[in-house]
């Protein structure tokens, strides 16, 4: 399973990389792989102000739909329309071309509570 370095996590299986005051977010490559084939990703939250855990839009696979949940609070500034025609990208490249979010951040704190990647991959095997 890949869990990269660089990134911050949450329980809920979203990652986080952080640039200046813009967070980009997606699903991990376990959530991807628990999904299974995803064929849709709905996300109608841009330019939304949102709490930390609110939830931004889902992921529909073959078998379920599943919710997403902001990792910080701030205002959604960018979705990635790629997915809209090709939600494969988030199975195939998690960390690339299947981000789902930007996120302008709001309360640079929150970024403490999230996980590193040995956190995550603690979690992952208990």
């Amino acid at each position: 399973m890949n869990i990269p370095e660089n990134l911050k996590y949450t329980k809920d299986h979203e990652w986080i990389k952080v640039d200046g005051n813009i967070a980009t977010v997606g699903i991990t490559d376990f959530a991807q792989s628990e999904l299974g084939e995803i064929v849709y990703v709905e996300i109608e939250t841009e330019d939304e102000e949102l709490e930390k855990e609110e939830v931004f839009g889902t992921v529909e696979a073959v078998k379920t739909v599943s919710d997403l949940f902001m990792p910080i609070s701030g205002k959604i500034v960018e979705v990635n329309v790629d997915l809209e025609d090709a939600p494969e990208s988030v199975n195939k490249d998690p960390f690339g071309d299947g981000w789902m979010i930007k996120i302008e951040i709001s309360d640079p704190t929150e970024l403490e509570a999230l996980l590193d990647s040995k956190a995550y991959t603690k979690l992952m095997t208990a």
